[in-house]
């Protein structure tokens, strides 16, 4: 059965979450179609063929795992880190022009900037393509970022979110995590993370832990808090 958060109406007074820790590309903004589109034109020019089955199975996933599969599926000879490289001089190129943001994201951020709510960003994106992203807003927005090339383990292991918790100096399952892949879930999960799940490109299994809700857009700090209270509830 679908779990999603209550309406303002109908939840219960609770606290705020001790701190929220966000996912980037598909949850934040949607940046599945800049990749997708470097994939296709580098595997191209490489030599090889693509399909939109296999992009989507790069959704959240470590970016250097990424490249391992590309250079498996795609048939070109390139090494993963060359593959990596090479398609981020691509998107960093798009997202420096234009950062599409999902609904409701840039109005939660600033909510939770002025409830004072400590956020941290924890993508598998490299630090290159997040600047962008961050210049894009408040230098003040993040209090701990969490990339895919400061960690030795991506997602699907909880090191990204256990980094992010612990770079906020809080415990994990006093935040609240929101991903949009089940990659990135488990990685939240397996930290110990309660989960607002928004999927976008791909469907994300139900689990204990998390709860599921269609959009961003209308979503306040005090609603993360509620989130929070009923993910723990159901684990």
């Amino acid at each position: 059965m679908r779990r999603e958060v209550p309406t303002r109406k109908a939840r219960s007074v609770t606290s705020l979450p001790a701190a929220v820790l966000f996912d980037m590309d598909g949850t934040l903004v949607d940046t599945e179609p800049y990749w997708i589109e470097a994939e296709y034109a580098l595997i191209a020019e490489n030599g090889g063929t693509w399909s939109d089955e296999h992009a989507m199975q790069l959704v959240g996933n470590d970016l250097l795992d990424s490249g391992r599969y590309i250079r498996e599926h795609a048939g070109i000879d390139l090494d993963p880190a060359e593959i990596v490289e090479a398609l981020l001089d691509r998107v960093v190129v798009r997202m420096t022009a234009d950062v599409p943001w999902r609904p409701g994201a840039r109005e939660l951020l600033v909510s939770l900037r002025e409830r004072g709510v400590p956020v941290a960003l924890v993508t598998m994106s490299w630090t290159r393509f997040v600047a962008p992203f961050l210049a894009a807003l408040p230098a003040d927005t993040f209090s701990a970022v969490v990339t895919g090339d400061v960690v030795e383990r991506g997602k699907p292991y909880p090191d990204p979110y256990l980094e992010g918790a612990r770079r906020l100096g809080v415990d994990p399952a006093a935040t609240i995590a929101v991903e949009d892949s089940p990659t990135g879930t488990a990685s939240a999960l397996a930290a110990g993370c309660p989960v607002l799940v928004v999927p976008h490109h791909v469907p994300v299994p139900e689990q204990p832990g998390m709860l599921v809700r269609d959009t961003l857009a209308g979503l306040e700090p005090d609603d993360l808090g509620a989130l929070r209270a009923l993910a723990t509830a159901v684990r």
